[in-house]
């Protein structure tokens, strides 16, 4: 499921730091004045620098032309500072080089007070930086002209300086995500000209007064406070002062009922209340307020039906009732949600039918009632929602078919109905939806034949229809499939009957590939494209087939099961990642040699099954690099010889050797293996 970005009514507020780097820096014709050029070198000469962002940080250079440095572009006096670090991460396919660069790129060390010689500073943006080992700088409430200050996501610890009160012409200040605290929000009231307030994450858990002071500032619009600790606050009912606040966040929480005070603020736009532990009823006010486009109350323990106050909230866009005890079911006054495009009711207790006015919300993007006790049909009027991306109703108990009229969805992104009761075919019309990229029928009563227009949907990544009724699958059916990532199609009536020529074009650059074909009674000789693709799986499991042939090496990262099929021959060599390795019941011979005495085997290494073959030979003495491992199956060979003494050393939850040709003394120091719990070395030739 995908989360939206949370509601903000300052993106332009946002902006204006940005657009006049571009404008102000681009116009810039006069070089930076000397004193405020000597200053920022001081403050660079503190920091810890590990990328070199400020390399063009230097002596006799303009400073107005330095990374991160924004000049008037009249008077030339510096007056902004954009040093944040970046926020998103590299991607899965990012090298190693690039990963290394954005870890190196935060700033760190300490600041110096340099920065008071710049006399008309009016942003400052130190956010995403590691300043973990500081506290945030009092001489901050002597930077009089600023009015932005964001130093949010830099790792600031200890008490918020009260100082900070001081800067009357401040309208944005961001401390949200440190280390910090205040027994008292009193400071605040000194930032007449604020707007914009982000305190989430630190602990206010003291801090009593923190609805008298921030409802008392006269132009505050945001006001975010999540995961700060406050708990249920004895202040009055309402709240007169502020008049201007339209979005409060006040999720991750201890509050157990939502405050009497937030009805009286009837200019509203965004209300996130979400992690909190809100008990009872959701209150009838919320209908209230008419402004209302944002309302996240999910993760709490509400336990009363839908009211029908919501269903009147015609402006409302976000409406996140998740994992919460709802009850009761959807009514199909639902339909007067005209506006909404992202509708969570997921992880509840609804029960009753998806009414047929849910097609009436012409705007929905997302619609997520998964893990519900919701039952009867899924409702043909889905394929009215033209805007619909993301459609999950998993883990209910709804009956009949697919409807045909879901082919006509052309935005649909991920569709889920898995663990369900729905039967007949997957429609043909499937074959239309060019930007799936998420399908999900698993667990259902489906039957026939899987439709060959899926080799059309490029865009898919995630394809699961486990444990269901499904018949012959080609290669056509994976034609142009060449971002898929995951399959799972694992306990069906599956026949796969591909061109022995067949080389697919699964997208396994990813780091994520993932396939699960078990128990499918598939009787056939391993392809080698599937050994020799160019990047390796995340994992395989094709265990309960009657596979066969050999494998010289599994491209697998994590998880290898190919247990209960025929294959023979060597046993293979592994990926060094590898943490479980399930190799039983088939045919394989040779020695344990080759697979244990490889170096750049086993470190990772948990689990290894390997029960229930024609190994034979001596178990080499290899496993002091096996130091992960904690099950270890080897029952039902043919080893031979004594049990090598490295493999005691390892801390092993359970042994099993048994059925195999051993002899030897066992050693005195096995009854004092502090973590053996399972231990069997049954029909063997063992003494002692």
């Amino acid at each position: 499921m995908t989360t939206p970005l949370p509601f903000s009514f300052f993106p332009c507020l946002l902006l204006i730091p940005a657009i006049c780097f571009t404008i102000c820096h681009a116009n810039s014709n006069l070089l930076c004045i000397q004193s405020e050029r000597e200053a920022l070198l001081k403050f660079k000469n503190h920091l810890i620098d590990p990328s070199n962002r400020l390399s063009s940080w230097v002596e006799g250079g303009d400073c107005c032309e330095w990374t991160g440095v924004v000049c008037h572009n009249s008077t030339g006096h510096v007056n902004q500072l954009h040093l944040a670090a970046p926020l998103s991460e590299p991607d899965g396919f990012a090298t190693n080089a690039e990963w290394e660069a954005y870890n190196n790129s935060p700033l760190g060390g300490k600041i110096n007070a340099s920065l008071l010689e710049l006399k008309h500073l009016s942003s400052l943006d130190l956010s995403n930086n590691d300043f973990s080992s500081i506290h945030i700088p009092k001489f901050f409430g002597l930077l009089e002209s600023l009015t932005y200050l964001n130093l949010s996501g830099a790792l600031f610890q200890g008490a918020i300086p009260h100082t900070l009160g001081n800067l009357s012409n401040l309208q944005y200040l961001d401390l949200g995500g440190n280390d910090l605290k205040s027994k008292s929000l009193q400071w605040v009231s000194g930032l007449s000209s604020l707007q914009y307030l982000d305190l989430s994450s630190a602990n206010l858990s003291k801090a009593t007064d923190w609805v008298q002071v921030t409802f008392k500032l006269p132009s505050l619009l945001e006001l975010h406070l999540l995961g700060c600790g406050l708990e249920d606050d004895p202040s009055p009912t309402s709240v007169n002062s502020t008049k201007s606040l339209v979005v409060l966040d006040l999720s991750g929480n201890s509050l157990s009922s939502v405050p009497k005070w937030i009805f009286s603020l009837h200019g509203l736009v965004s209300i996130d209340l979400s992690g909190n532990s809100l008990e009872g009823p959701i209150p009838d006010y919320f209908g209230n307020i008419s402004f209302l486009e944002v309302l996240d109350l999910s993760i709490n323990f509400l336990n009363s039906p839908i009211p029908n106050s919501l269903y009147s909230l015609n402006r409302l866009q976000f409406l996140s009732l998740r994992g919460t005890e709802l009850q009761g079911t959807i009514s199909s006054a639902i339909g007067n949600l005209s506006s909404v495009t992202h509708l969570d009711l997921s992880d509840s207790q609804l029960s009753g039918q998806i009414p047929l006015s849910i097609g009436e919300l012409s705007s929905l993007k997302l619609f997520d009632v998964s893990n519900n006790q919701l039952n009867g049909q899924i409702p043909l009027s889905i394929g009215q929602l033209s805007s619909l991306e993301e459609f999950d109703v998993s883990e209910n108990q709804l009956n009949g078919q697919i409807p045909l009229s879901i082919g006509e969805l052309s935005s649909l992104k991920l569709f889920d109905v898995s663990k369900n009761q729905l039967n007949g075919q997957i429609p043909l019309s499937f074959g239309q939806l060019s930007s799936l990229e998420v399908f999900d029928v698993s667990e259902n009563q489906l039957n026939g034949t899987f439709p060959l227009s899926f080799g059309r949907l490029e865009s898919l990544e995630t394809l699961d229809c486990g444990y269901n009724l499904l018949g012959v699958v080609s290669e056509t059916h994976f034609s142009n499939l060449t971002r898929l990532t995951t399959l799972a199609a694992s306990h069906n009536r599956l026949r796969f009957e591909p061109n022995s020529s067949w080389i697919p074009h699964f997208n396994v650059n990813g780091s994520n590939w993932v396939t699960g074909i078990l128990a499918q009674r598939i009787s056939d000789v391993m392809p080698t494209w599937f050994l020799n693709l160019p990047t390796p799986f995340e994992s395989l499991n094709l265990s309960s087939n009657q596979l066969r042939g050999e494998i010289s090496y599994l491209n697998v990262r994590s998880s290898v099961d190919l247990s209960s099929n025929r294959f023979i021959g060597p046993l293979p060599r592994v990926f060094p990642t590898l943490v479980f390795l399930m190799l039983s019941n088939n045919s394989f011979s040779g020695s344990l040699f080759e697979l244990l005495c490889n170096s750049s085997s086993g470190k990772l290494t948990e689990v290894l099954y390997i029960d229930k073959n024609l190994i034979s030979g001596d178990i080499p003495d290899c496993w002091n690099h096996w130091q992960s491992l904690v099950l270890l199956n080897l029952g039902s060979n043919n080893l031979t010889g004594k049990i090598p003494p490295s493999l005691w050393r390892l801390n092993l939850i359970m042994l099993n050797l048994r059925t195999n040709t051993m002899f030897g003394e066992l050693p005195s120091t096995l009854q004092n293996s502090p973590y053996l719990v399972m231990f069997d070395l049954s029909e063997n030739h063992f003494s002692g």
